[in-house]
């Protein structure tokens, strides 16, 4: 029976042999480890994120999978975009970071379809050693000493409290600066930056904040 299983396999029709999936697969997965432990290293402590990295070790090989699967035909790519239009993220990405390690795990995916292990390795690499200077010299200089702040309220709230909520923030928050704003299922996200202070107290912060926006429900993320 085993025989005849393998005689089976070598007969079907694929432009890649067994041995070739496997290396792909493999060194898929192999990036996708490296991506999640480089996720949790630099950023899983100190930031809170929508978690997207909980699917880094399924999406990198699945990720390669479809490539493989896909690089030979030009109908099947062309229909893609179809084949994944059932997917949607309903979590907000609370952190820009992660969108940065999506585009790696991505990247590293492809590269592996491709068999383009060298680049993907240096890839790997430089951004290694990017987040090694960035997490070294986080304390030094100001483009690193900044934090960032995400509120989230009800976008029934948001009018009203609009006016008092940015007052609030500038007057506690020093270099306050707001980055992006965006609106989804009646939430309003507001991501600021601001300049980290050590002593800064942030249960005393989110304990006025409540009682000033009360009594619309406020959410804060704190990176």
């Amino acid at each position: 029976m085993w025989n005849e299983f393998v005689t089976y396999i070598g007969e079907l029709q694929s432009p890649l042999t067994v041995w070739e999936i496997i290396v792909a697969i493999g060194f898929s997965l192999i990036a996708s480890i490296v991506t999640y432990l480089m996720y949790q290293f630099f950023y899983g402590s100190r930031y809170i994120g929508a978690g997207v990295h909980r699917t880094f070790l399924l999406g990198g090989p699945a990720i390669t999978a479809l490539f493989l699967g896909i690089q030979v035909s030009i109908p099947l790519s062309l229909g893609l975009l179809g084949a994944l239009s059932f997917v949607r993220f309903r979590t907000p990405i609370k952190d820009p970071a992660e969108i940065g390690f999506l585009l790696l795990l991505i990247a590293s995916s492809i590269g592996a379809a491709t068999s383009n292990y060298l680049a993907t390795g240096i890839l790997f690499l430089l951004v290694f050693i990017v987040l090694i200077i960035q997490w070294l010299t986080r304390n030094r200089f100001t483009l690193f000493g900044r934090g960032n702040l995400m509120i989230s309220l009800d976008q029934a709230s948001f009018p009203e409290l609009e006016t008092r909520l940015t007052a609030f923030l500038k007057e506690r928050l020093s270099g306050l600066r707001l980055e992006t704003m965006s609106v989804l299922e009646d939430k309003v996200s507001l991501n600021y930056q601001y300049k980290r202070r050590t002593d800064f107290n942030w249960t005393a912060f989110t304990s006025d904040l409540n009682q000033m926006a009360s009594p619309a429900s406020v959410e804060i993320f704190i990176g």
